[in-house]
C-alpha cells in the first residue's frame, strides 16, 4: 500500500511540473503579446499627436483665409456715396 501511495504522489508531481511548465510557456507568450500591444499603443500615441498637430495647423490656415476673404468682402462693398 505505500507503493501505492507513493507512485500516486509521484503521478502528481510529474503532472504539476507539466502544469508550471505549461503556465510559463503561456506566461512568456502573454508577456510578449503585452510587449507588442505596448509598442502598437505607442506608435498609435505618436500618430494621434501628429494629426492632432496637423488638424490644428489645418484649422489655423483656414481661420486665416476666412479671416482674409471677410476682409475682401469688406473692401468689395460698394459704400454708398451721396453727392450734394
Amino acid at each position: 500500500m505505500g507503493l501505492d501511495r507513493l507512485d500516486a504522489l509521484e503521478t502528481r508531481i510529474k503532472d504539476l511540473v507539466k502544469l508550471v511548465q505549461e503556465l510559463k510557456r503561456r506566461n512568456a507568450s502573454l508577456e510578449d503579446e503585452i510587449r507588442a500591444t505596448r509598442h502598437r499603443l505607442a506608435s498609435q500615441d505618436d500618430l494621434n499627436r501628429r494629426w492632432e498637430k496637423e488638424r490644428t495647423d489645418i484649422k489655423s490656415r483656414i481661420e486665416k483665409v476666412m479671416n482674409e476673404i471677410e476682409l475682401l468682402e469688406c473692401v468689395d462693398d460698394p459704400k454708398e456715396v451721396t453727392l450734394d
